[in-house]
């Protein structure tokens, strides 16, 4: 039986999963401080579609999915609080993404190369067993992704179990897994975002992703 998926999130990120979810026979519920604002949203997606605060959604969530601004992560989290996140696989589709311009079309971020957000994120909850996934390409494309040949999404995080739930999912919405080890991972494949975004920002090219050659 497919375990519950809790998306804490409101945005187009959790919108697009949810139904990635709904579509491939997960029950769902979308987590915000606002629930009307997912009104449209839960009428047209149908049967197995839930909706409720972010505690709610957490406790009903076997599997939670982090679906929100960077800025505001941790904090939703906190909200949340660590009895309904500990010992669940907890999906990091979040970056750190700056309140600030772009430079160049490159972002900035609030982090350094020397600890990611997910590592934060980690450290703060250490009973949830965080996944980074999602967070290299646009909300497009996360579910059955068209491309030349499949894409790959880079994920990581320390505990094995919860990588292998996630890469589960993974193959079910068409991508390739790339495993880039324990949470420090993180520290390379956040960035991610921002090469990805540079070709929309300066040309307003949004329609690719990434995909790791191997000989």
């Amino acid at each position: 039986m497919k375990k519950k998926i809790g998306i804490l999130g409101s945005g187009i990120v959790a919108k697009t999963l949810g139904a990635g979810f709904l579509k491939y026979g997960y029950e769902v519920m979308l987590g915000t401080r606002d629930v009307s604002k997912l009104t449209e949203w839960q009428a047209g997606a149908g049967k197995g579609a839930k909706t409720g605060s972010f505690a709610e959604t957490a406790a009903f969530g076997e599997i939670i999915v982090l679906a929100v601004g960077g800025t505001v992560a941790r904090e939703v989290l906190e909200t949340v609080g660590a009895d309904h996140l500990n010992g669940k696989t907890v999906i990091d589709a979040t970056n750190p993404i700056a309140k600030a311009p772009p430079v160049n079309g490159v972002m900035k971020f609030f982090t350094t190369l020397d600890e990611s957000l997910m590592e934060i994120l980690q450290n703060a909850f250490p009973g949830a067993h965080f996944v980074k996934s999602f967070s290299c390409v646009g909300s497009a494309f996360m579910v059955d992704p068209r491309f030349e040949s499949k894409p790959t999404m880079f994920i990581c995080g320390n505990n094995d179990q919860a990588k292998a739930e996630v890469s589960a999912i993974l193959d079910q919405f068409g991508w390739e897994i790339s495993d880039m080890g324990k949470v420090e991972g993180a520290r390379a494949i956040e960035p991610l975002c921002m090469l990805w975004c540079i070709p929309g920002m300066l040309r307003g090219e949004w329609s690719h992703a990434f995909r790791l050659m191997k000989a």
